[in-house]
């Protein structure tokens, strides 16, 4: 792999894909709107695009890539429009996807959602999907579009709920301030799990798959999962004070499904990658926050 052009890698886990390209002496080009200070300075080289733009997208059909990173993709639209500009100029092609793409449930395995057969249906712009359901169908039909209509070979990057020191959603930093402020949450399932990826295992998987042959969608996420009770629990204790829940729908949380939400992370263990278990990733972020 000698160059690699990243669509987005100005925020989160995609600033770690692109260090760990440039650590390796990777040339890197990095496509986003240039709105966002991505920090690397004259280390990458950039070009300015708007997805919604096809136009705008023509220039990164100039050269040929080794390896394309899509960060950016939000809607199928956007995935045709990535397949037909660079058909014929990518050798790889990594689209970071989501745990969304799956319906829920405990233990999610990757052949439970199958983008090879997916029916795609009629292609709109990011801005006609709408909420977790419209999130879950545009990522589907953005994965089905890859798989069925690209020339080059795609492999789909489901993470499951990244977090992080630098995470901007801030939403396992949510918990910790509601039960540090005693202020109410509403979790209706308790029982419920869910699991979580670390930001940099997050951008080093991404680095590690892209130098490997594998093909097909591929979750990353912990070993194991932790019901929402023991997750409470886990800020408790590290806190020191006991949260408040409530019936009351309107003190809702993030992370809250009608199902658990945890994926299995058997296959790219199998392939060679070592995710860690909740407890090694919770508490010092927890602490962090706290």
């Amino acid at each position: 792999m000698k160059n690699a052009l990243v669509l987005g890698g100005t925020m989160f886990f995609g600033k770690k894909l692109v260090s760990h390209l440039l650590n390796a002496g990777i040339e890197v080009t990095i496509a986003t709107r240039g709105r966002t200070e991505d920090g690397f300075g004259n280390q990458v080289k950039r070009i300015t695009i708007d997805r919604s733009d096809r136009k705008s997208l023509l220039g990164l059909a100039e050269q040929n890539w080794d390896i394309v990173y899509d960060q950016s993709c939000y809607s199928p639209q956007e995935a045709l429009d990535i397949t037909e500009v660079l058909a014929g100029k990518v050798g790889r092609f990594i689209f970071t996807s989501t745990s969304a793409v799956y319906e829920g449930g405990r233990d999610l395995r990757e052949e439970q959602f199958d983008p090879y057969s997916f029916k795609i249906g009629e292609l709109f712009d990011r801005s006609y999907y709408k909420g977790l359901s419209g999130y879950q169908q545009a990522k589907r039909e953005a994965e089905a579009v890859y798989y069925q209509k690209a020339d080059f070979p795609v492999v789909a990057v489901r993470p499951t709920f990244v977090v992080g020191e630098d995470d901007f959603s801030k939403r396992l930093q949510f918990y910790v301030d509601k039960v540090k402020n005693g202020e109410e949450m509403y979790i209706p399932e308790p029982e419920n799990a869910l699991d979580f990826v670390t930001s940099d295992d997050a951008g080093h998987f991404l680095f590690w798959i892209g130098n490997s042959d594998f093909v097909g969608p591929i979750n990353i996420g912990s070993k194991d999962d932790i019901s929402f009770k023991n997750f409470i629990e886990m800020i408790e204790e590290i806190v020191g004070k006991k949260a408040v829940l409530t019936d009351n729908q309107e003190a809702a949380t993030p992370y809250v499904f009608p199902t658990y939400f945890s994926e299995n992370v058997e296959k790219a263990e199998r392939f060679g990658y070592s995710f860690p278990t909740v407890e090694e990733i919770l508490p010092k972020l927890i602490r962090h926050y706290a």
